[in-house]
């Protein structure tokens, strides 16, 4: 099979895991890294990769191209990956895929317009336990689900949020619930459906003057079968990460799954079922003493070269990140209401 040609646009932490992930793989390329930073700045292994200051300056300099990696601020997603699809390019995209639901609409008419492929980056779906409680709801092995609740409690600070950065503004984060917590957003809705009858509360605690948002919510929903469930989250927490865990009670049983990153199974009390053996979770990335990663990066670029080869369906459709991203916008509207 002929490899898949990738170019990686936005070379911090996430983009340089893509690049390893892509440079690993015997059926993949790295083409081109594309940045505004220079080139030494950025601390890059890759020397003899074709190296650009800007998309625009990549696509006219008629590099082979299938795939474009879209792995900048939140921010410049959609209007990246627009002009990407406008050159016939398949996309992967960072999550969010978009700060706005019609943003997110745009991308996916633009895909459909030129027949090429939306992939949304939620690695987290890879994680053992999180596939396991995925296959024992879809078999409805709980029964009726009476409860949901997610904690994210984590810690970004001054560390996270001063010097040359992004971080923290609106126009480029757009917010927790976007750049730290979209991917336990995205569990929620993977593993139980859509919520409804939202009510949130917001508020910023000790990052005034570091953000332009909130640093913490509680976020009240109800699920489409009338099962209760409850979001709380922060940014707040001293000095490292809590966890990440979500909480299911059903009639049958219930379960929790913890951890940094969703990906350790902490809980499992299940009326007539044996627990089977699950593979070991990946070891998650780090990336300096305030913020890491899930570490299975690997898994989508796997996933983008099956399905460019015909050989598997899309992980995580631009569908499902766009109802993400609108799943998160309804979360804020819904805000101290």
């Amino acid at each position: 099979m002929n490899k898949i040609k990738f170019a990686v646009l936005g070379c911090g932490h996430i983009g340089k895991r893509h690049a390893e992930m892509i440079n690993r793989n015997n059926d993949s390329a790295l083409m081109a890294i594309i940045d505004i930073k220079d080139k030494e700045s950025l601390n890059l292994d890759y020397d003899q990769v074709p190296f650009f200051s800007s998309l625009r300056d990549f696509l006219s300099s008629g590099i082979e191209t299938d795939v474009i990696t879209i792995a900048t601020p939140n921010g410049l997603h959609a209007e990246q990956a627009l002009v990407s699809l406008e050159a016939k390019k398949h996309v992967v995209i960072e999550k969010p895929l978009a700060l706005t639901k019609k943003d997110a609409e745009k991308i996916l008419s633009k895909a459909f317009q030129v027949h090429k492929h939306v992939f949304a980056v939620m690695q987290n779906r890879y994680s053992p336990p999180i596939a396991w409680a995925k296959k024992i709801l879809d078999e409805n092995i709980l029964g009726r689900i009476f409860m949901v609740q997610v904690n994210c409690f984590w810690n970004r600070d001054e560390r996270y949020y001063t010097g040359n950065t992004w971080h923290g503004t609106q126009l480029l984060d757009g917010g927790s619930l976007f750049t730290q917590f979209s991917h336990f957003v995205d569990i929620l809705y993977w593993l139980v459906g859509d919520i409804e009858k939202i009510r949130s509360s917001f508020k910023s605690f000790n990052h005034e003057g570091l953000t332009e948002f909130e640093d913490s919510g509680i976020i009240q929903f109800e699920l489409a079968g009338g099962a209760m469930g409850c979001m709380t989250f922060t940014t707040s927490t001293w000095d490292k990460n809590m966890e990440s865990s979500i909480t299911v009670i059903g009639e049958n049983g219930s379960f929790k799954i913890g951890g940094q990153y969703m990906d350790k199974l902490e809980y499992v009390h299940i009326k007539n079922y044996t627990m089977p053996v699950l593979p070991p979770t990946n070891a998650a990335n780090h990336y300096g003493p305030y913020s890491g990663s899930a570490a299975n990066h690997g898994y989508i670029i796997e996933n983008v070269i099956d399905v460019l080869h015909g050989k598997n369906t899309i992980t995580t459709n631009a569908l499902e990140g766009l109802k993400v991203v609108e799943i998160i916008e309804r979360m804020y509207q819904k805000g101290n209401q």
